[in-house]
Order: structure tokens, then sequence, then C-alpha cells
């Protein structure tokens, strides 16, 4: 009985109290409850979190950074072990990453077959990423190129910058997603997937914020 209570006292512990925190690190009520650029590409989604940091610089000195993400580009500022194949990502501008355009792939595998697709592009302002994958291959495909697949995950990735009076920058990040089948894809979700991206989204602020300080 006592190993069965600690464990509903641990998972009650972590939905009532740990997993909102995750999900909203660093973001003020305003900007969880505010509707964000590329909410509208998941309208139904069945997942969702709104992180957010301030970082030293302008809007478009932290853009400069931002649009020149990419597996193939700058990799992802983030655990570079992890999602950049173990190369660092850039530590410096580079002029020939300075351009995106609407319906750009960015590549997120070594083999091309997983990338994120720019869904919203204002310069300076927002940058929104969409990744749709099929499973259990994993693999990326377009939407609405074709049908989609009975199992699949479906998601945003939003970088919206807004200015603070001292000269810095706002940068809010928001993620909207939803997945077939659920009864499948909800624990991965909250087992895997919600910890994965606080992980890996709080790695990243710290690294930009690193980045345009030393270039401010």
């Amino acid at each position: 009985m006592l190993p069965l209570a600690a464990a509903s006292t641990a998972s009650a512990f972590y939905a009532m109290w740990l997993r909102p925190r995750l999900l909203t690190w660093g973001a003020t009520e305003d900007e969880i409850e505010g509707a964000w650029p590329g909410d509208e590409l998941v309208p139904d989604c069945d997942s969702s979190s709104t992180m957010a940091t301030t970082l030293p610089a302008p809007p478009e000195a932290v853009w400069a950074w931002l649009v020149q993400m990419g597996g193939d580009r700058a990799g992802w500022y983030s655990w570079d072990l992890l999602d950049h194949y173990g190369k660092p990502s850039a530590d410096h501008l580079v002029p020939e990453w300075q351009s995106l355009k609407v319906g750009q792939r960015l590549v997120a595998d070594r083999m091309g077959r997983v990338w994120f697709t720019v869904a919203v592009l204002e310069p300076d302002r927002t940058l929104v990423l969409r990744s749709d994958l099929g499973l259990p291959s994993g693999h990326s495909f377009d939407v609405p190129d074709r049908p989609w697949p009975q199992a699949y995950m479906d998601g945003v990735w939003g970088f919206h910058l807004r200015p603070v009076p001292d000269g810095g920058t706002r940068l809010v990040v928001r993620t909207r997603g939803r997945s077939r089948p659920r009864r499948l894809t909800k624990p991965f979700n909250l087992l895997l997937g919600e910890p994965s991206h606080f992980i890996m989204q709080a790695r990243q602020f710290h690294n930009l914020r690193t980045r345009v300080g030393a270039e401010a």
C-alpha cells in the first residue's frame, strides 16, 4: 500500500503543481492567456505551452539569431547533443542564413526526413514553425499536400518578440499541438514530450541570452 500511496502522491504533485509551471515557465498571466500568431493553425489543440524570457538586446538583434536556426544551418541553440547531432550551434551570425521565407523547410535530422516548415513570418516580430509527423515512422509530411495519416503529431513552435522599455526583448514561445490516436500519444506527451520541451526550451533561452548579450 505504501508504494501505491507514494506513487499517487507523486502523480498528484506533478499534475497539480509541477506540470503547470513547466508549461508556463517565465510567462506572465497575460502572455499565457493571450492569443499569438500561429495559434489558428492548430485550432483544436490538445496540448499547449507558453514559456517566456527577457533578453538583453532589441528585437532586431534577437531576430538575427532566430532567423538562422535549422539543423542544416545554425542549429537550435539548445542541447546540441540531442537536437544537432552533437555539432555546436553557431556562436556568431552568418550572413547567408539571414533570410527565410514562408514555406521554407528547416531540416531537423541528418537524413532530411524530419523538418520544420516556416508557417508565419513577420521580421523582427514573429516566427512560427510547423511540424507534422506521421507515426510510427516519425517522418515529416506536408500539409495539405497529402491526406492525413491515421496516426500523426501536428504542432507549431512560435517565437514572438516584443520590445521592452529598457531596450531589451520579451521573447514568448508558444507551442500548440494535436496528435492521434490520443490513447497512445497522450501518455507519450505527458511523460516525455512536455518535459523534453521544457528542458530544451529553457536551454535555448539560456544560450540565446548568452549570445545576444555578447553581441550587444
